[in-house]
């Protein structure tokens, strides 16, 4: 199970402890800020896409979109989002559990949007439909292996700070 290959890779850190899980489902931006009682800007919401032979993984605000010209000019190509097969098998996670730790494919790139630093924590999934962790943007860096910040969202309110 994804989850316990998360737990895994936070034990090593010595933050497994911080996992919250669930009664009730996480598995959209939605349900998981009605599950942590938190605005929905404030969940890392993952999103999966293919350049050719490539595999990235945005973690964007809960509250933002993908701008496709921010998207183009960072990427050099359009957006073409994995389907939910292609995520469980080049992210190791299914769709609704999806998170930047313990990916099954090293080949993976994971890059961050800056529409999460408006705030000073932020919630990722931890591999299942019920999970979710409350990391600081510095720790989203450490712990996600990021490659870099970027900016390729649109439709958020970066007006809000927490």
């Amino acid at each position: 199970m994804a989850i316990e290959k998360v737990r895994e890779y936070f034990k090593t850190l010595g933050i497994e402890d911080r996992i919250k899980e669930f009664d009730v489902s996480s598995a959209t931006v939605e349900l998981a800020a009605q599950a942590l009682s938190c605005e929905l800007a404030h969940i890392a919401k993952s999103l999966s896409f293919k350049i050719e032979d490539r595999t990235l993984l945005i973690l964007v605000a809960g509250d933002a979109k993908i701008d496709n010209k921010k998207y183009k000019a960072e990427f050099a190509t359009k957006a073409k989002m994995l389907n939910p097969d292609e995520v469980v098998e080049y992210i190791g996670h299914a769709i609704g559990g999806v998170c930047p730790f313990a990916i099954a494919n090293d080949g993976v790139k994971v890059f961050l949007d800056v529409s999460m630093k408006r705030f000073s924590t932020v919630f990722p999934a931890c591999g299942s439909s019920n999970s979710a962790i409350e990391l600081t943007c510095d720790e989203m860096e450490k712990y996600s292996h990021c490659e870099k910040w970027v900016d390729v969202c649109k439709a958020y309110d970066d007006t809000l700070s927490e």
